[in-house]
């Protein structure tokens, strides 16, 4: 049996917004791609809503909307963001540090 450290955390959720899993030996094989390229995307998306965040601080004629349609944006951004942390945190956790390249 899979115990859940040697499970991948994916970056999606499933019905009732339960996290979904994935276990596998083939970090090359296509729901690992299909996962490291969704975050790819979460993670470019949320480097670009700090870039229009840092904007509309510095412009005044920003109005309340526009800051709470950003603000909405950003938590999803940082939601996302947070959930590959904690699955690279927990891939990181059992991987055999005799295998990483520095």
């Amino acid at each position: 049996m899979t115990t859940p450290s040697e499970l991948r955390l994916l970056p999606w959720s499933g019905p009732g917004d339960k996290p979904c899993y994935l276990s596998t030996d083939d970090p090359a094989g296509y729901m690992s791609r299909l996962a490291d390229g969704i975050e790819a995307v979460q993670l470019s998306t949320a480097s670009e809503l700090v870039e229009e965040a840092s904007e509309a601080l510095d412009n005044q004629d920003t109005s309340i909307d526009e800051m709470r349609c950003l603000i909405t944006e950003l938590t999803g951004a940082l939601r996302d963001v947070f959930r590959i942390a904690t699955s690279r945190g927990r891939l990181l956790a059992t991987s055999d540090p005799r295998e990483s390249a520095y």
